[in-house]
């Protein structure tokens, strides 16, 4: 596999401003990398400062542009304080990832309502309150692109990830009904549906279950392509989604997953 970082920009995303959450690691970090490489000013919103401030500093560094935001999605007036700051400060907002992320391994019994209102609101209430903040900057402007991070897990179940599995489906819905309500404006809504990833979070699945990071990596190898995606490709597909290639395509769930889904169902 080619490594992504040689290959040349093709200038697909030339004059965006995109905001992209969960921008401090994983595959917000890579999709933030990989639009500023494509031409794209970059907010990079996490609650992660130093890390998220280390992306943005690559980014200039590779002389584009870019900005860190520090947020909590879950809370209102940070995603207004994050797509302030945006427009405020690149001039505008074309491209909305909904990225952030976390996930709770157990069962409804084994999962408390504290962790259960902690998944929900990180997963599926900060794509409402940014996109609620978002879409009407897009209709005023004449259109616009959301993505949201849904998963697998969000049109198949799992076991023992109850919550995450409720908010990643609520994710798949929510991405088709703003799309069905936002079409005629120009807005294209979309979602991603990785497999496993080897990101933070999951190896930190790996700690929730007390298994070896090596061998629940291995165990997440299991699928036709015979390993775990990198977050690298997970960001080629948002690329796709942010730019004119996918110009006629709206409302899907986009599964990106080495194959993991191909005999389900």
């Amino acid at each position: 596999m080619q490594n992504f970082d040689e290959r040349k920009s093709s200038g697909a995303l030339n004059g965006k401003v995109a905001l992209i959450t969960g921008g401090a690691s994983g595959i917000g970090r890579a999709t933030a990398l990989l639009f500023a490489r494509e031409g794209a000013a970059v907010a990079v919103v996490d609650v992660n400062e130093s890390e998220g401030q280390a992306v943005v500093q690559t980014i200039i560094d590779e002389g584009g542009q870019a900005i860190f935001v520090r947020g909590d999605v879950t809370r209102a007036e940070d995603c207004q304080l994050a797509v302030r700051q945006t427009v405020e400060k690149l001039g505008k907002l074309d491209i909305l990832f909904n990225n952030a992320g976390i996930i709770q391994r157990a069962s409804v019994v084994e999962t408390s309502e504290e962790e259960w209102d902690r998944v929900m609101a990180t997963n599926v209430k900060s794509v409402f309150l940014l996109s609620k903040c978002v879409i009407p900057i897009m209709v005023k402007a004449g259109g616009g692109v959301i993505i949201n991070t849904a998963s697998g897990w969000g049109l198949v179940g799992g076991r023992n990830a109850a919550a995450y599995c409720s908010s990643k489906g609520a994710v798949v819905l929510l991405t088709k009904a703003m799309a069905l309500d936002h079409g005629a404006q120009n807005i294209r809504v979309n979602c991603i549906c990785p497999g496993d990833t080897d990101t933070p979070m999951l190896r930190n699945e790996a700690q929730q279950l007390g298994k070896p990071e090596e061998q629940f990596l291995a165990e997440s190898a299991r699928r036709p392509l015979q390993r775990v995606g990198s977050p690298e490709e997970i960001a080629q597909a948002a690329l796709y989604l942010a730019s004119d290639a996918s110009s006629f395509v709206t409302g899907i769930a986009l599964v990106v997953d080495g194959g993991g889904l191909a005999g389900s169902g």
